[in-house]
C-alpha cells in the first residue's frame, strides 16, 4: 500500500555565539522547505534529498543498534581475486514485520543464488541484525565498497518497503522516518564507485528509480511502474506479492535472471488478475555491460533449486 507523508515541518532559528567558521561550521543553504509554506519546486528538491527523522529515540537503544551494524559490516569478507564476487546486502526499511521477514529470506535466497556466503549483510530490527534506516544502509554500502572489487564485483541490493511517488518511504517503529529518494540512492552509489550492480525494489511506485538509476552495468528491479502501487504490504503477512513471486519462487531455481523476472511477471499478473487488483506493471532495466558480471554469477549458481517457504502472499486475500 502507499505511504503518505503529513508531517508539517517548521523552520526555527538557532542563536550560537561568534565562532570560527573552521569550528563551527559554514552553512550554505538555508533550512530545507518540505510542507508549511514551500512551493512545490522546494518541496521537491528537499524531497530528493532523502530527509530522516528520529524522535525521542532511546540513547541505549542507538549505542546497541550502532553496535551491532559496526559487528555486521565488519564482518563481512573480502573479496576473492580473480574472481566475481556477489556481495548481498538485504535491508527492511520499514519496520512493518512483512518487510522483516522478507527481507531476512531474501539474504538467505541471494546469498545462496550469487555465492555470497560471508559476503551478504542483512538490515532488519532483530536480536542480531542493526534496523533499517539510511544510515544503516548507507554505512553498509560503504563497507561493502572497501572489500570490493569495483572493477569486476557486484553489488545485489533487495530493499523492501512502503512506497511513495517520490521514493521508498519508511517508519522505524514510532521513532523514525525517512525517504530515500531516486536521487539519494544514486548519489551514493555514485560516490561509492559501485557501478556493478543488480538492484531489487520492492515497494509502490518503485519504478521512479528507473529513469535515474538505470546504466550500462546496472540491472534494475522494480515491484511497481512509477505510478502503480505493488500489493502484499499487510503487516501479518510473510511476503509482499513481488517478493513471493521473485525471491520466494523464481530466483531460487537455476534459471538466468530474464527467465526468472518473466516467471515472476507472470504469476504477480496472475494473483492481480484472480483477484480483480489493477496492475502493479513491475518494471526492469538491463544494461548492455550487465552480462559481463552476471555470466559468471550464474554460471556459479546451485543446481537445485529450494522450497518456497512462509505463506503465500495471496493468502491474506482469501476471505
Amino acid at each position: 500500500m502507499p505511504f503518505r507523508f503529513n508531517y508539517l515541518f517548521t523552520a526555527f532559528a538557532l542563536a550560537i555565539g561568534a565562532q570560527p567558521a573552521a569550528a563551527q561550521g559554514t552553512h550554505t543553504k538555508e533550512w530545507p522547505q518540505i510542507l508549511g509554506g514551500a512551493n512545490q519546486r522546494e518541496m521537491g528538491e528537499a524531497l530528493a534529498t532523502g530527509p530522516q527523522l528520529e524522535r525521542g529515540r532511546s540513547a541505549k537503544w542507538l549505542l546497541a543498534d550502532r553496535r551491532k551494524l559496526l559487528r555486521t559490516v565488519e564482518a563481512l569478507q573480502p573479496q576473492r581475486p580473480g574472481q566475481v564476487d556477489a556481495y548481498v546486502v538485504s535491508v527492511a526499511l520499514d519496520s512493518d514485520p512483512v518487510f522483516g521477514r522478507e527481507a531476512r529470506e531474501a539474504a538467505r535466497v541471494l546469498a545462496r543464488r550469487y555465492d555470497a556466503a560471508g559476503r551478504a549483510l542483512l538490515l532488519t530490527r532483530g536480536a542480531d541484525t542493526a534496523a533499517g534506516s539510511l544510515d544503516s544502509l548507507t554505512l553498509g554500502l560503504a563497507r561493502v565498497a572497501e572489500l570490493m572489487d569495483k572493477k569486476q564485483d557486484v553489488l545485489v541490493l533487495y530493499l523492501t518497503s512502503h512506497g511513495a511517488q517520490v521514493g521508498i518511504a519508511y517508519h522505524d517503529g514510532d521513532e523514525g522516518y525517512g525517504l530515500l529518494s531516486p536521487t539519494r540512492l544514486a548519489a551514493i552509489l555514485d560516490e561509492l564507485g559501485i557501478r556493478n550492480r543488480l538492484l531489487i525494489l520492492s515497494a509502490c511506485y518503485s519504478g521512479v528509480f528507473v529513469p535515474v538509476l538505470s546504466n550500462d552495468t546496472t540491472a534494475l528491479l522494480t515491484a511497481a511502474s512509477s505510478d502503480r502501487t505493488s500489493f502484499g504490504c499487510r503487516a501479518e503477512n510473510d511476503w509482499t506479492f513481488f517478493g513471493d513471486a521473485l525471491v520466494n519462487h523464481a530466483l531460487r531455481k537455476p534459471q538466468p535472471l530474464g527467465d526468472a523476472l518473466v516467471e515472476a511477471r507472470d504469476m504477480i499478473s496472475g494473483w492481480e488478475m484472480s483477484s480483480r487488483l489493477p496492475s502493479s506493471n513491475p518494471q526492469a532495466t538491463v544494461g548492455e555491460g550487465v552480462e559481463a558480471w552476471l555470466g559468471p554469477l550464474e554460471a556459479r549458481m546451485p543446481r537445485e533449486a529450494t522450497a518456497p517457504v512462509g505463506a503465500p502472499a495471496t493468502d491474506a486475500l482469501k476471505p
